[in-house]
Parts: C-alpha cells; sequence; structure tokens
C-alpha cells in the first residue's frame, strides 16, 4: 500500500513514476487486470499484423504477453528512464523486435498515421489524476497525439478504471471528432484491495468526407466481456451506464462481508437491450440467530407485481420484517417493473438465478440451493389500463392489480413516484339482472367490472370519514342540515364520492391543481360530479387565502389529502406551504365555529413531524392524532374549539355508522368507525 500515489498531483508526474518503479524492482505490476482476463478483449481489437503503439509500458507484463501470443510489432513508451531501461534488459534476448523508447505521450515522435492500434493501461486515469483546467489540457493533448499517429481505421484502446471526469473528457473528445466509441466492462477480479471494474474503451478513428455535418453519435457498452454491444442515444446515457456498473460492483464488494442491519442495500437491474429498469432488488440481512437457532443461508422473495408498494415489500421496516419472518440470514426482496413481460415464477427464476448469487452472503456453501419465494407462489397480475401525461405531474399510468386477499383493484400511479399508488378502488363485478341458473353458460366471472364506491381501500380515507364523528352530536344525522366539506386534492375521487354518496346532503367541493385529473377520476375511478359534489381546478394555496381574506365561506369540514411533488423534505404529504401557520391560519377563519380540520400527514422526519404538530397546536384549540396501522401515514384532527372526550369517540363512531348505512345501500362490512375512533390520541 505504501508504493500508492500520496496525492492525485504526483500520480501524473515523471518523478513520482520514477520512485515508483526504482521501488517496484522487476516486479510487475497489474493494477488493472491480469493478461488473461483482458485477453479475450484486446484480441478483438488487436491483429498480429497491427503496429502497436503501447503507451506508458511501465514494467507490466502485458505487451511481453502480446508479443508471446502473436502480435510482435510492439512500439512501447514510457516516461521513466528506470522502466524503459529494465524492460530493455528484460527483452533484448527473448523479445528482440519488440521495441522501447524514452517519450513523453504528450509529444509523440511518430509520423502522422504509424499505427493500427494505440493501446493504453492505466495511462489516462494516471495523466487525468484530477479535474483542474492545466490537467484536462494535457489529457486533451494527449488525444490530439495519439489521434494523428493513428491510421484512419486504427483503434486506441484504453484499459480504464473510467471515473467520470475520465470518461467525460475520452468520450467528448472522440465522438466530437465522429470516432465511434464503444466500452466493455471487464469481469476482472478484485486485487490488492482493488474492488471497483475495469473497462476497456474502444475509440476507431473514422475520418468523414469534407463538409459533411450531422454527423451520428455511435456510442455502445458491453456490459459484459461476453454481452454483444448495446447501442445507446448520448454521452449522458453512456456515463450513465457506466456509473450503474461501478455502482453494482461496490456493492458486490460490500455484500461480501456482513452488512450493518441499519444498512439496506439496494440497486436496479435493467433490460439488456432497452436499458428500462425491469427488477429492483433490496438486500436484508437478519441478526445473528441465537444460540441453537436453525436458518436458511440465503432465498430470494418475488414480490407479485402490484403488491411492491405494500407496507411488507415497499418499507425498510416492512422489507425486515419480511426477512426475519423467513428466517434467512440474507434475503433478497425483488420487485418487478411494470411494462416488463416476464412470463412465469420459473421464467423469472432463470433469469436472476446467476445475478443473484453474486449477491450471497459470505460463507455461502458452494452446493448451497437458492430458494425462490413468493406470497401465493406466482408473480401476481397487472394490467395497465391506461397511459397519460399531466403537464403538472408528468406520465401516469391506470392499472388494474390483483391485492393481497385477491381482489382486483384499480389504481393511479405517477411514473415519476412509482413507490407510491396516488389513488386506489375496489373493482366488483356488476349484476346482470339474471337469476342464478335462469341465463344458460352465462358465469358470474363473465360480468363486467365496476369501480366499488362502497369501499374506500386507503386506510387513511377511512379515519379521515370516521373523523365527521368529532363533529357537534347530531350534526351529520340532523334532519335539514348539511355538512359543508372542502376537499383539497382530488386523485382518483374515491373520498369525495363516498362523503356524496353516504353523508346525507353533504355538500363537498374538492380542489385540486392537476387539470388532468378529473377526467381520470370521471373516466376511470367512476367520481361523477353534480350539484353536490364539484370540482374546481385551481391552486388550493390560493384558494383558501382568497376565500379567507374575502369572506362569505364558511364548512364544517376542511380536509387536506395532497401530496408534495418535493421528496427531499422528508416530508411527502402534504406540500411543506400547506402547514405554514399563515395558511392554517386561513383555514381556521374558514371554519364554522366548532368545525374541524383534517390533515392525512406522511412525514418521515421526526424533527419536521414535531415541528407541524408544533404549528396545529399554536393555531387550534385541540389536535388529535391516529396513526395508521403499517404505514407512514396518519391522520390529524383539529378542532377550532373545544371537542368531546376521547372516551366519548368510539360511541359517537357508533351513531355515525348507523346514520351512513343506509338500507338497500352497499356498505363495507370491514368498516368500523367506532374501531378506527378508539385509537386517536391526543398530539
Amino acid at each position: 500500500m505504501e508504493l500508492l500515489p500520496r496525492s492525485s498531483e504526483e500520480f501524473s508526474s515523471a518523478e513520482y513514476w520514477e520512485k515508483f518503479f526504482t521501488r517496484r524492482g522487476d516486479r510487475a505490476f497489474e493494477w488493472y487486470g491480469e493478461y488473461a482476463e483482458l485477453s479475450v478483449v484486446l484480441h478483438k481489437y488487436l491483429r498480429a499484423q497491427d503496429k502497436v503503439l503501447v503507451v506508458g509500458c511501465g514494467n507490466s507484463e502485458l505487451s511481453e504477453q502480446l508479443y508471446d501470443a502473436g502480435c510482435t510489432h510492439l512500439t512501447n513508451i514510457d516516461i521513466s528512464e528506470t522502466a524503459i531501461g529494465r524492460m530493455k534488459e528484460r527483452n533484448a534476448t527473448k523479445r528482440p523486435d519488440m521495441h522501447f523508447e524514452l517519450m513523453d505521450v504528450l509529444d509523440l515522435h511518430f509520423d502522422d498515421g504509424s499505427f493500427q492500434v494505440a493501446l493504453d493501461k492505466g495511462t489516462l486515469d494516471a495523466l487525468a489524476s484530477d479535474e483542474r483546467v492545466e490537467t484536462m489540457e494535457r489529457v486533451e493533448r494527449m488525444f490530439g497525439q495519439l489521434a494523428r499517429v493513428l491510421r484512419v481505421g486504427g483503434r486506441y484502446v484504453c484499459v480504464s478504471l473510467a471515473q467520470e471526469h475520465v470518461l467525460q473528457a475520452l468520450v467528448g473528445f472522440f465522438t466530437r471528432a465522429g470516432w465511434p466509441v464503444r466500452v466493455h466492462r471487464m469481469d476482472s477480479k478484485a486485487r490488492d484491495g482493488f474492488h471497483l471494474p475495469v473497462f476497456v474503451i474502444v475509440c476507431t478513428k473514422f475520418c468523414w468526407p469534407k463538409g459533411a455535418t450531422g454527423v451520428a453519435q455511435v456510442l455502445e457498452v458491453c456490459d459484459s466481456e461476453a454481452a454483444p454491444p448495446r447501442r445507446l442515444g448520448t454521452p449522458e446515457d453512456l456515463l450513465a451506464a457506466v456509473k450503474q456498473s461501478q455502482a453494482y460492483a461496490l456493492l458486490r464488494s460490500k455484500l461480501g462481508t456482513r452488512i450493518d442491519p441499519g444498512d439496506k442495500p439496494a440497486l436496479q437491474l435493467c433490460h439488456a437491450t432497452s436499458g428500462q429498469p425491469r427488477y429492483t432488488m433490496h438486500v436484508v440481512d437478519s441478526p445473528p440467530a441465537g444460540k441453537g437457532a436453525r436458518r436458511g443461508h440465503f432465498a430470494v422473495f418475488i414480490v407479485p407485481q402490484g403488491r411492491e408498494t405494500d407496507w411488507l415489500f415497499g418499507t425498510a421496516e416492512g422489507r425486515s420484517q419480511l426477512a426475519h419472518t423467513a428466517n434467512f440470514r440474507r434475503l433478497l426482496i425483488v420487485a418487478l417493473h411494470r411494462g416488463q413481460d416476464y412470463g412465469d415464477m420459473r421464467a423469472v427464476q432463470a433469469e436472476l438465478s446467476a445475478k443473484v448469487m453474486e449477491l450471497a452472503p459470505p460463507g455461502l456453501p458452494s452446493t448451497q440451493q437458492v430458494p425462490f419465494l413468493s406470497d401465493g407462489g406466482d408473480l401476481g397480475s397487472r394490467e395497465v389500463r391506461h397511459r397519460g401525461h399531466s403537464p403538472l405531474s408528468g406520465d401516469f399510468v391506470v392499472e388494474d392489480v390483483r391485492g393481497e386477499e385477491g381482489q382486483l383493484r384499480r389504481r393511479l400511479v405517477f411514473l415519476s413516484n412509482t413507490n407510491v399508488v396516488q389513488s386506489e378502488s375496489r373493482l366488483a363485478r356488476r349484476a346482470t339482472g339474471h337469476k342464478k341458473g335462469k341465463r344458460k353458460g352465462a358465469e358470474p366471472g363473465g360480468a363486467p367490472l365496476l369501480v366499488d364506491k362502497s369501499f374506500l381501500c386507503c386506510a387513511h380515507h377511512r379515519v379521515m370519514v370516521a373523523g365527521l364523528a368529532l363533529l357537534d352530536e347530531g350534526r351529520v344525522a340532523a334532519k335539514g342540515q348539511s355538512v359543508s366539506v372542502l376537499l383539497v386534492g382530488l386523485g382518483g375521487g374515491g373520498l369525495p364520492q363516498f362523503l356524496h354518496d353516504y353523508v346525507p346532503r353533504a355538500q363537498v367541493e374538492v380542489v385540486d391543481i392537476d387539470a388532468a385529473m378529473p377526467e381520470v377520476a370521471s373516466q376511470w375511478f367512476g367520481f361523477q360530479q353534480d350539484d353536490r359534489l364539484t370540482v374546481t381546478v385551481a391552486d388550493g394555496l390560493e384558494v383558501l387565502k382568497q376565500r379567507a381574506q374575502g369572506g362569505g365561506h364558511s364548512y364544517d369540514v376542511i380536509m387536506f389529502d395532497v401530496d408534495s411533488k418535493e421528496r427531499t423534505l422528508g416530508m411527502s404529504c402534504p406540500p411543506a406551504a400547506f402547514v405554514e401557520k399563515p395558511l392554517l391560519q386561513c383555514v381556521w377563519q374558514l371554519l364554522a365555529p366548532r368545525g374541524i380540520f383534517v390533515l392525512n400527514l406522511v412525514c418521515r422526519d421526526p424533527t419536521l413531524r414535531g415541528s407541524v404538530l408544533a404549528v396545529l397546536g399554536d393555531v387550534f384549540e385541540k389536535v388529535l392524532l391516529r396513526a395508521i396501522d403499517e404505514e407512514v401515514n396518519e391522520v390529524v384532527f383539529c378542532h377550532k374549539a373545544e371537542a368531546r372526550p376521547l372516551a366519548e369517540l368510539p360511541s359517537a363512531g357508533h351513531a355515525l355508522e348507523r346514520h351512513l348505512r343506509t338500507p338497500g345501500k352497499p356498505w363495507d362490512a370491514s368498516l368500523s368507525l367506532a374501531a378506527l375512533l378508539d385509537k386517536v390520541s391526543l398530539a
């Protein structure tokens, strides 16, 4: 380790390399892989008759091994006099036709077009030791010199770690010149603490006709030594592909030891041809088992399609619980992406088998069979019914999936955040009107699927409905009295539609900033506007401010169920502006004297959550909380005036439920408002 450079500056200096090779002696230094590892790719681009310039040869054995393999027209250069002298001595008898010259790659003393190949193993990395302007100028000079001495059709073959600034400089220079660029990822073994992957980058000199414009960039990547080239569209795509390989190599290195239980490594595997994400993998190690406890080494759990956002699979806490329950040292939890064809479980297992073994825990017996597990034993089902685009929220899909209990559900998912289901509704078969057995050949499953408006899929929507019991006793049930609700956030419209259908005389106004949502809710989720249920397309913040300032508006209930597009704050619902004190004071002003404010809060940052609750406590008389089991969501109830004691809430929930359950109208038997209110606590 002491032979490594102490600073990046000396890493590219002649003095450093002079000292390096003096101390190294005759021991060959092969940082970037042995000849046996590199030869499978190098000999695709080096022919026996080619004149090859080896830049920065050092005391590597690569030139000698190429010579012995039949590539005898080799000219080696280096800026270290010691290295060149020793290499001459070492090869004078055995390889008399191999040439060694003391020369700087920035000033090549060769005629134009002298070589078919310029071979560089680590020299570019040594020269491009940092991103300073003067360093990058030297790199460009090196490229210019190599381009000059190569013939048309010749190749610059560079063995490199492909650090981002190095690859960026290389790709930028040669694509501007119109040269095709291909990057091979090598499967070289880690050595001397080295865990970064090695790449062989091949740039082919191409001479475009004079006056040619619109030269197409040819950029390709080979994801392994044996993989065919994959065409990419832009230099940025190429840089991203290399960065993914590097990240994966580092992850593999990390997983070679036991990972910290607090660390939850994840990676994506992409389709080799399209480059589209195909699998997302989470690696979960369980704590050591107690003495005498028996468990398996390693297993792979395939998440059924459509269930990747379930708490058990979509959160770190849920995945840890799943790993503990599965009782394996390491569990690899694999989610499947939409828009891909997977066949069946056997096909997925065949596709993943080789890759998952690279992520196995240390000490896994070589003969160990790795089980593939799933909930229900199959891949689940997902059918994309509609793809759309919102100028505000981006691309989205409406899809039908089969849930945990086998029930079909319809979901709205924004592709900018596929980990969150924006809206969800249960699908049910519509009755055909024929008595059982009356119609020959008619199957119940043949009836059309419709959205079941009586069923609230989202747990926080159920709690928000139960919150109506916090209004004055009898307010909802009082004859001749309406309940006015202002709801910010439409989504698929399940919550406002339920309030309209089940709360007699409810006047529900929804405000949503996204103009695409009303049509989506109407076309795909059964949402229907009328004189008691309306949608205003506007910024909810501005609506609240204007109505508070203008007067003339009063609501029994104001609800916020709106997500944030900003993912870095630790609070995904609502946007931060909705819980700032001036805006909350507008909410207070718009509420009726004994009205309530209901907030869906999703906040993973405990400090931020505490500050939000503190502001709510400053504005409202009383603040109550209802956490959602196995979710980050919690529903906050804020009273404008003093409210009934917590002990009375379950009975108030019973009374509300009796009133909402209208004869002849379906009711979800699992919806118990009293049970939902039993777990409400003071903030």
